[in-house]
């Protein structure tokens, strides 16, 4: 079923040099490396789509977009096998996130059908108004050409192929490239099929996909740097995502990057409900920690508490939940090789230590829990950068007051959360302002691992959670980033995109 090609304008097409995929377990397959040839072979064939994608009505695209959902569900038993292999994932998750993955789809067809993410707005013209007339204006957002997207690492499904930005992107009315992630070519390829099979059924120009494969850089630079695409989408490291961003910011003709970065997500447990439900909140912070590896761009990998022994029940509860963890397979070799680096980072920082942790040589994390003061937490700001897996730091403060510089002292996240009783209302009245500025989700007595698909989910944050503070990569409201206002003067009512 594979042909470990590229899928460009409706063919596909293979290349000079291949690499090899590497499975966490099963039989590993050759993929063309992509060029900047093949790149530019599928932007050109993008902005040729556009001029029909562009124009098409909402009801087409939703067609579409139910298209794709289905010829997916189709595939679903073959995408289960080969994500799990490469993935290492097991395949109730990956049968999940094709749930997801389907579900979104079909959420943005309804959605775009409403018509209200269009904002439509209209001043009629007013030619007797005195001192100057008014004319006509009729605003409406229009899409804005092809969007490159990069697949993720961590979400073979939700946030890679035929994920979150390419979604929003089609429904928009955009064209898409997507460069695939190199951590599961084949599951990219198997959704890239889906897609070409609900191009055929629809009749929409097979420029308006392409897929690229690759394992190295150039795709990518090629992408963001070609001069007809005009937005990218990315989800990924802090590393690559903001390289990314400055080629997107020193091109000729700047390009918005909407940059998903990561976060470390910090909880903040206030004292009432450290008190009544201390060992609670510890156990389910160790769950949250450690599902799937730890390897979800909201894992909350910092827990604030203030000093004392209700801190210490918080503490020891969660100790007990992750020693109780197996080893868990991660989603590449080059993944488990940064969180061993993470963790002995943390482990040689300076007032740092280690409750929890075993080291691994392999393709697989256990769980790592470190405590530090509020005051060397403080001191030392590579305590806040991520390690991407199951790795947890608990922050024992003084107390409120130093809770709260905790607070204004954390980066941009994806989200804050806060563990709370009643009691501690006026603490938590202090805090929210404070964390209403670091994230674009707040939580109060959850977890924040789990991203539910839904019209008033924000998954972004200032930077460097995201690179665009003002969007977000999950929910209807991320259509908008690939979406421009125009506003139309005395354009004759035939000529104007009514079905847009």
């Amino acid at each position: 079923m594979l042909t470990g090609k590229h899928l460009i304008a409706g063919n596909w097409v293979g290349g000079a040099n291949n690499f090899a995929s590497s499975p966490a377990f099963g039989e590993s397959h050759n993929f063309a490396i992509g060029t900047a040839a093949d790149v530019d072979a599928a932007v050109q064939a993008a902005e040729e789509a556009f001029a029909s994608f562009g124009w098409s009505s909402r009801q087409e695209r939703a067609v579409f977009l139910r298209a794709i959902a289905e010829e997916i569900d189709a595939r679903g038993a073959l995408i289960t096998q080969i994500g799990t292999e490469e993935s290492g994932l097991p395949a109730a998750r990956l049968e999940g996130e094709r749930g997801r993955t389907t579900g979104q789809l079909r959420l943005f067809a309804d959605h775009i059908e409403a018509g209200d993410y269009l904002d439509r707005r209209h001043d009629e013209a007013l030619p007797d108004r005195a001192p100057l007339p008014r004319p006509e204006l009729t605003m409406i957002q229009r899409p804005i050409g092809p969007v490159a997207v990069f697949g993720a690492s961590n979400f073979p499904l939700a946030f890679s192929t035929a994920g979150g930005d390419t979604a929003a992107a089609l429904a928009a009315g955009c064209p898409v490239v997507v460069k695939g992630h190199p951590a599961h070519p084949g599951t990219g390829e198997i959704v890239a099929q889906a897609i070409a099979a609900a191009i055929a059924r629809t009749d929409v120009h097979p420029g308006v996909f392409s897929l690229i494969q690759s394992d190295g850089i150039e795709v990518g630079t090629a992408l963001a740097q070609h001069p007809l695409i005009r937005a990218v989408g990315f989800t990924g490291s802090l590393k690559a995502g903001r390289a990314l961003f400055d080629i997107c910011a020193q091109r000729p003709d700047p390009i918005p990057f909407f940059g998903e970065l990561g976060s470390v997500n910090p909880m903040f447990v206030l004292p009432a409900a450290t008190s009544a439900r201390g060992a609670e909140i510890g156990t389910g912070w160790a769950g949250s920690l450690t599902m799937g590896a730890g390897q979800f761009c909201t894992n909350p990998g910092i827990a604030v508490v203030i000093e004392g022994a209700a801190a210490d029940a918080l503490q020891a509860a969660a100790e007990t939940a992750l020693n109780a963890v197996d080893a868990q397979t991660m989603l590449t070799d080059g993944i488990a090789d940064a969180y061993r680096l993470g963790a002995t980072r943390f482990a040689d920082a300076a007032g740092t230590t280690q409750v929890v942790g075993t080291a691994r040589d392999d393709r697989s994390a256990t769980p790592y829990l470190f405590t530090v003061s509020g005051d060397d937490w403080l001191a030392n700001h590579s305590l806040q950068e991520e390690v991407f897996g199951p790795l947890g730091v608990l922050v024992r403060v003084r107390d409120m007051q130093q809770m709260q510089d905790v607070a204004r002292a954390v980066e941009g996240q994806l989200t804050c959360t806060l563990h709370m009783d009643d009691a501690d209302s006026s603490e938590a009245q202090r805090l929210l302002p404070l964390l209403e500025r670091k994230a674009g989700r707040l939580l109060a007595n959850g977890f924040p691992t789990g991203v539910e698909v839904a019209d008033s989910m924000v998954h972004g944050g200032p930077y460097p959670a995201s690179t665009n503070f003002g969007a977000t990569s999950v929910g209807t409201l991320s259509i908008r980033r690939f979406l421009r206002p125009v506003c139309y003067q005395n354009i004759p009512a035939p000529l104007l995109p009514e079905h847009a």
